[in-house]
C-alpha cells in the first residue's frame, strides 16, 4: 500500500526489511523526478519528492514496489560488504559477558563471527541499525544512559550492533571502538553503513 504522509512524501509499505531495501536501491539507481529524500524502514520506505505530481509518483513507486517484490529481484544493487576493525576493549564488555554466560572472548567471537546487514538508519545521522546480531548477544540497553558515548564507538542493545557515528549520549553497551568513519559529511553518500550493506565486525589489537 501506498500511503500520503504530509504534505511533500508517500509512505510505501513493504511488508518487510527486505524488499525495503531492494526498493530502496531501485529508487537509487533510478530516481523519480523531484524525489528529494529516500527513507528505508523495517517495513516502509518514506520518499519525499516536494512539488512532484501525486498520482505520477505514486503510479511509479508501485511499478518498482512490485519489481522489489519479485521472487526474481534477487541482490540486484546491493551494496558491497564492509568489514570494521575493532578494539575490544568497551566499557561494558565484561557485564555483557556476566549476562549471557560467556567469557570475554566469546562474545567477542559471537560478534564477529557473523554477517551483520544495515537495516535502516535513525537516532542520530549515520547511525545504522544492524541486524543479525548472535542471540547470545541480545539484551537491553542500560537502565541509566551515559551523557556522551565516543564516536566509533561499538555497541549492541536488543537484537542490534550499531557504531556511534558521532559523540552522541547513549544507552547501548559498549563492547569496543573501531577507528573506521562512518559519517563524513564531505563524502558522497556521507554515510558509509547504507541500508542493506553487510558488515562484519574484524577484532584487532589496540595501541
Amino acid at each position: 500500500m501506498i500511503r500520503r504522509a504530509g504534505e511533500h512524501a508517500l509512505l510505501v509499505e513493504t511488508g518487510s526489511l527486505e524488499v525495503s531495501h531492494r526498493l530502496d536501491a531501485l529508487l537509487r539507481a533510478d530516481r523519480p523526478a523531484r524525489v528529494a529524500e529516500i527513507v528505508p524502514g523495517p517495513a516502509t520506505v518514506l520518499v519525499v519528492a516536494p512539488g512532484a505530481d501525486p498520482a505520477r509518483l505514486r503510479d511509479e513507486l508501485a511499478r518498482l514496489l512490485e519489481a522489489a517484490a519479485g521472487a526474481d529481484a534477487g541482490d540486484a544493487a546491493r551494496p558491497a560488504a564492509v568489514t570494521l576493525p575493532v578494539v575490544y576493549d568497551g566499557a561494558d564488555l565484561d557485564e555483557v559477558a556476566a549476562l549471557s554466560g560467556l567469557s570475554r572472548r566469546e562474545v567477542v567471537e559471537r560478534h564477529t563471527g557473523r554477517e551483520l546487514t544495515v537495516g535502516w538508519l535513525g537516532f542520530a545521522p549515520g547511525f545504522a541499525y544492524l541486524t543479525g546480531l548472535d542471540p547470545a548477544l541480545h539484551m537491553s540497553r542500560l537502565d541509566t544512559p551515559r551523557t556522551s558515548v565516543p564516536a566509533g564507538s561499538v555497541a549492541i542493545a536488543g537484537p542490534y550492533s550499531a557504531v556511534y557515528p558521532s559523540a552522541s549520549p547513549g544507552g547501548w553497551r559498549l563492547l569496543g571502538r573501531s577507528a573506521t568513519i562512518v559519517w563524513d559529511v564531505d563524502a558522497d553518500p556521507p554515510a558509509l553503513l547504507t541500508p542493506g550493506t553487510r558488515v562484519r565486525f574484524q577484532a584487532v589489537h589496540g595501541s
